[in-house]
């Protein structure tokens, strides 16, 4: 009980020295929220927590690897997620081109582009067509640079942003060479969608190390813990809970960093309205 009133309040100590730094730089930790009722998916996240912490504490009697259980339990779904983000903003990207591609020839027969966004909310990609579709039925009601800054943040992609922006320019100005634009910018979302796939496939070879690594440890330590628990009691102490700590939080760090290594950062939205991003 000694050991896990310490790490309790060690953990407590850390929390707040943490939340003192956020505070003096300004970042906000936790971002406050008018509805406090959890939700379903939170609860099950948190009885998914709650569990795997349980569980290895009942495994081990070790508050470090409880904390770390119950972390890992928290992780998961992200790494999991890493995968279908990917296929998403990959989809995003080809719809983007796709759509970009069809304003083109639509307004390339003579049509104005309202009429040629309208005739593309039926037949846009499956990635773009609820945010198409309500932009189509903003048409007649919002004047069309505002209804082309909320597609915008509707979709909450950079490429889809430059587009937009030639939109909107366009509907402003009437500018003249509209459809040779739209091919320059639909050209550009194809070699984005081509890019992002040369460069989520030579980062799978990163992406297979961690999932290796990470399964390998936690193999070796679930062996350890079953097949010969004599070798780890000195972790029973406080001073090797201390160093079991330091331990998992070097591995910990090591596979976030790893991780961070294989994905792909977004460059920032420069479309982005005041309301949208508060």
């Amino acid at each position: 009980m000694t050991i896990l009133v310490a790490a309790v309040l060690g953990a407590t100590i850390g929390l707040g020295l943490l939340t003192v730094v956020a505070g003096l730089s300004g970042r906000v930790v936790i971002a406050p929220r008018t509805d406090l009722r959890p939700s379903g998916a939170s609860l099950v996240a948190v009885g998914r927590v709650v569990g795997a912490a349980l569980v290895v504490y009942w495994l081990t009697a070790w508050p470090v690897l409880a904390v770390a259980g119950g972390a890992a339990a928290a992780a998961f779904p992200a790494v999991v997620a890493g995968a279908n983000r990917h296929r998403r903003e990959l989809a995003r990207v080809e719809a983007v081109a796709s759509w970009t591609e069809h304003l083109r020839d639509t307004i390339a027969g003579a049509n104005g582009l309202e009429h040629a966004i309208a005739a593309s909310a039926t037949v846009a990609p499956t990635a773009l067509k609820p945010e198409v579709q309500r932009l189509a039925a903003q048409l007649g009601f919002v004047p069309l640079p505002e209804a082309l800054r909320q597609l915008a943040d509707d979709v909450d992609h950079p490429t889809c942003d430059f587009v937009v922006a030639g939109l909107t320019i366009a509907a402003q100005k009437e500018a003249r060479e509209l459809g040779a634009l739209l091919g320059q910018l639909a050209a550009s979302a194809r070699a984005e969608a081509q890019m992002r796939s040369r460069v989520w496939a030579g980062r799978a070879r990163t992406r297979t190390s961690v999932r290796v690594i990470g399964a390998a440890v936690v193999l070796f330590a679930l062996g350890l813990v079953v097949f010969d628990r004599g070798y780890l009691e000195p972790y029973g102490s406080l001073t090797g809970q201390c160093v079991l700590a330091a331990v998992v939080a070097v591995f910990a760090a090591s596979l976030m960093a790893m991780d961070r290594m294989g994905r792909i950062r977004l460059p920032e939205r420069f479309l982005r309205r005041v309301g949208a991003a508060a």
